[in-house]
C-alpha cells in the first residue's frame, strides 16, 4: 500500500514537487500552508494515514493554485484591456477588477455585477489576445442579456470580429485538454511539433 512521505521527503502535485514536513498534533483538523517548496501539515493523532494518503494531494493543488492566482494577478493587469473591451458596448458596462483565477475550471469567465468584477480562468492568459478579448466580451453582453439568445449572440458580434474563431479555438482547447492524457504518445509529439497554427500577427 502506498504511505504518504513524512518529514523532508516529498510530494508531487501537478508536475511540482514539494518538500513535505508532517507533524502530529492535538489538533480537530487536518491543517496546510504552503512556505515557497515546502508543504507544512498539521493533523490530528487519530487520523489513519489512509486519509492523509487522500487528501493531502488536493490540499496541496489548492495550495498551489492559490499562490499561482496571486502571482498572475500581481504581475498581470488586464483591466485597461477590459474597460477597452467595454467601450466598444453602445452602453459600456463598468468594469472595477478583473482577476485571473485557478479555481474556475468549468466556464471560461463571468461577470458579477454587483461587484463589478470580471473573473476569467488563468489558462486565457497563454492565448492569443483576441481570444481574451473576445471572453471578456462574451461576459459583458451578458450584463444585457442574461442567456445566450439571438440578441446576445447579436451583441457580442457587434463588439467583438473574433467571436466565432474564438469559440473554434477554446472548443479545441477543451477538447484537446479532456483527451490529452488518453492520447498515446506518438499523437502527442505530433500535435506538439504541428506549427500549422504559430501564432503571428494576430
Amino acid at each position: 500500500m502506498r504511505r504518504m512521505p513524512t518529514n523532508n521527503q516529498t510530494l508531487t502535485v501537478d508536475g511540482m514537487t514539494l518538500t513535505l514536513h508532517l507533524q502530529r498534533k492535538s489538533v480537530r483538523n487536518i491543517n496546510a500552508r504552503l512556505r515557497g517548496e515546502v508543504l507544512q501539515v498539521s493533523a490530528p493523532h487519530n487520523v489513519p494515514q489512509e486519509m492523509l494518503d487522500d487528501v493531502l494531494p488536493d490540499l496541496a493543488r489548492r495550495l498551489l493554485r492559490r499562490v499561482r492566482a496571486r502571482q498572475i494577478n500581481a504581475t498581470d493587469n488586464a483591466l485597461e484591456l477590459a474597460r477597452e473591451i467595454a467601450a466598444r458596448f453602445p452602453h459600456p458596462p463598468l468594469v472595477n477588477e478583473v482577476l485571473f483565477v485557478t479555481t474556475q475550471e468549468a466556464r471560461w469567465g463571468s461577470y458579477s455585477g454587483a461587484t463589478r468584477t470580471i473573473r476569467l480562468n488563468a489558462t486565457l492568459r497563454l492565448m492569443p489576445r483576441w481570444v481574451l478579448e473576445s471572453v471578456v466580451a462574451h461576459e459583458l453582453a451578458h450584463v444585457f442579456h442574461p442567456n445566450h439568445s439571438a440578441p446576445f449572440w447579436a451583441l457580442c458580434h457587434r463588439v467583438d470580429p473574433h467571436v466565432e474563431r474564438a469559440r473554434a479555438f477554446l472548443a479545441g482547447v477543451s477538447w484537446l485538454g479532456h483527451r490529452w492524457d488518453s492520447l498515446p504518445p506518438v499523437e502527442r509529439s505530433i500535435l506538439l511539433r504541428s506549427n500549422e497554427f504559430e501564432e503571428g500577427s494576430d
